[in-house]
């Protein structure tokens, strides 16, 4: 048996960063020779950062990133140790057109490049829009093992480029990728990479990057199959880390036994459901906050569970002292609900502001009655209050360069239950694809990690309300949640139609009206601010249905 040290990079790059991309690649290079490795494997476009879209159109922009990489290959670690590192790094190859490609590095040179023959272009996918196929599977020999290397997708179809370079000797395949998180997505990553790994008879190494991108989080967890499909060694979610594994492969020694020792590779242990979906939010928002250059967020308290989780989530993602709130109680505030938002500032930490509405109610109501006179009060006199909250979160914004942080959940995004330059307003929408009843159960782990009520109880238990009106509740307007969260999931995550949701056992007047309620307020969703995706289907980056739409399935 022959043995071959491989070190996964997962690292978390900045778009458009490509002298840090580049030096962060180093960085990890170097610790992967001091590690004893034969080859380091980084995610897919780690030289630019991932997704680059409409970045790929500029000229300059290619030309630069093929710069960066000759600086990684002038830069990489010289052979030591009677062993030469390979690195394999994703990169945009241009060559009469764009290849999202990744490039063999041996000997400070350039071995080689693979090009991604499967793109990608569904949900969040866009790839065929900038990138053309590539057609060739080469094999590369890195320490004496025959190698494959693909991109991403090449490896989730069953005959595909990972067959062909398995019947062209390959013993091993390196896949590099840049795999976007949503919850549950780890098992079925586990069960393809075993599946392609027991069909070809070969190990299957398998790094992601870590980090937020926008909408996007991708939450690592590199993995190793040996040749029977068995998992060997896996990375944590969420973090940075280079994973080093000795796959044991047919053959002679790849190296001197004096030159090494063995290692145990790390098998780290999978977060949970709500674990996992936490950690993702908290990622996504410090990241966020951190690449668009924020040092400080503002979350408007209510007193009610949306606000709280959200600014518990900022906390984790930022430290108490960069996170500040504001009350704003209006006519309609309860006295538990300003208690709840005091007692929850107290838990965290965090600055509290108060700035009473009441004045600015009053002054806006009486310069509309002229024109509201001979109505009946409604839903436009309820929004009133939300615009002057979403005023005064935007002044401290500006004031302070606080950015802020909208509070809405997936459930209201969804049916409209939110107000344009109201509750709406903000840079960042935490919780946007988090379902209400999601947003209970995180509370819950949440206050269990901390083995206290950080969260307050009130908050928890307490029915939810908007408070713009008196004895106000959301389920004046909506079904109750989780009834409507499974009718959302049907509808906007599964695309079934009126009949198969019926069918599930749901109320058909019911069902009917919910999706005319999400069909109705795509104008609302298209103007919200980005937030992080956590489920298989988010608003924005997967469901895109045109704002003026006469078909109505319902």
């Amino acid at each position: 048996m022959r043995t071959l040290r491989i070190g996964l990079a997962q690292i978390n790059t900045v778009v458009g960063d490509l002298d840090g991309n580049a030096a962060k690649i180093l960085e990890y290079a170097g610790k992967a020779a001091e590690a004893g490795c034969d080859v380091v494997a980084f995610p897919e476009l780690a030289v630019t950062g991932y997704p680059p879209e409409d970045l790929l159109l500029r000229p300059a922009f290619i030309r630069d990133n093929l710069a960066a990489l000759q600086r990684i290959v002038d830069g990489s670690p010289a052979a030591g140790a009677g062993r030469a590192l390979t690195l394999v790094v994703g990169f945009v190859d241009d060559d009469d057109g764009l290849y999202n490609a990744a490039a063999v590095i041996q000997d400070r040179r350039l071995a080689g490049v693979y090009r991604k023959q499967l793109l990608p272009n569904y949900g969040v996918f866009d790839e065929q829009r900038y990138f053309q196929h590539g057609a060739e599977t080469p094999v590369f020999e890195i320490a004496g093992v025959a190698a494959g290397v693909n991109v991403c997708e090449d490896i989730w179809e069953a005959g595909g480029p990972t067959s062909a370079q398995a019947a062209a000797g390959a013993q091993v395949i390196l896949n590099i990728n840049g795999s976007p998180y949503h919850a549950g997505k780890r098992r079925d990553r586990e069960e393809l990479l075993s599946a392609r790994a027991t069909e070809n008879g070969l190990a299957v190494c398998y790094v992601n990057m870590v980090g937020g991108q926008d909408e996007l989080v991708f939450d690592g967890g590199s993995m190793v199959f040996n040749q029977r499909g068995e998992l060997i060694a896996r990375a944590a979610q969420f973090e940075e880390e280079l994973l080093l594994c000795d796959l044991e492969l047919p053959g002679e020694s790849a190296a001197p036994a004096s030159a090494r020792t063995s290692l145990t590779a790390r098998l780290a242990e999978p977060l949970g459901p709500e674990a996992e979906v936490y950690a993702a939010l908290v990622m996504g928002t410090r990241d966020y906050m951190r690449k668009v250059g924020f040092q400080s967020a503002l979350v408007g308290l209510s007193g009610g569970i949306d606000s709280s989780l959200v600014a518990t989530i900022a906390v984790d993602a930022l430290g108490a002292e960069n996170v500040h709130g504001v009350s704003m109680p209006s006519r309609y505030s309860s006295e538990g609900s300003m208690n709840d938002a005091r007692q929850l500032a107290e838990n965290l930490g965090i600055e509290l502001l108060v700035t009473p509405i009441e004045p600015a109610h009053a002054a806006f109501l009486e310069m509309l009655e002229p024109s509201f006179a001979g109505t009946e009060p409604g839903v436009a006199e309820e929004n009133v209050q939300a615009r002057i909250r979403g005023n005064i979160l935007m002044a401290l914004s500006n004031k302070f360069g606080w950015l802020v942080l909208t509070t809405g959940n997936k459930s209201e995004y969804a049916t409209g239950y939110c107000t344009l330059y109201g509750d709406m307003a903000g840079g960042f929408a935490v919780i946007k694809d988090v379902p209400k009843t999601l947003v209970y159960r995180l509370a819950e782990y949440r206050n269990a990690t901390a083995d206290s009520e950080l969260i307050p109880r009130a908050a928890i238990e307490k029915p939810p309300s908007a408070e713009l009106r008196e004895d106000q509740l959301d389920s004046d307007s909506l079904p109750p949640y989780d009834q409507l969260d499974a009718m959302l999931e049907a509808y906007v995550e599964q695309e079934r139609s009126l009949e198969q949701i019926v069918a599930l056992g749901h109320d058909e007047e019911t069902v009917r009206r919910v999706m005319q309620l999400v069909d109705r307020s795509e104008y609302k969703r298209r103007q919200a601010p980005p937030g992080v995706k956590i489920t298989p289907r988010a608003f924005g980056r997967d469901r895109r249905l045109p704002i003026a739409n006469g078909y109505r399935s319902g």
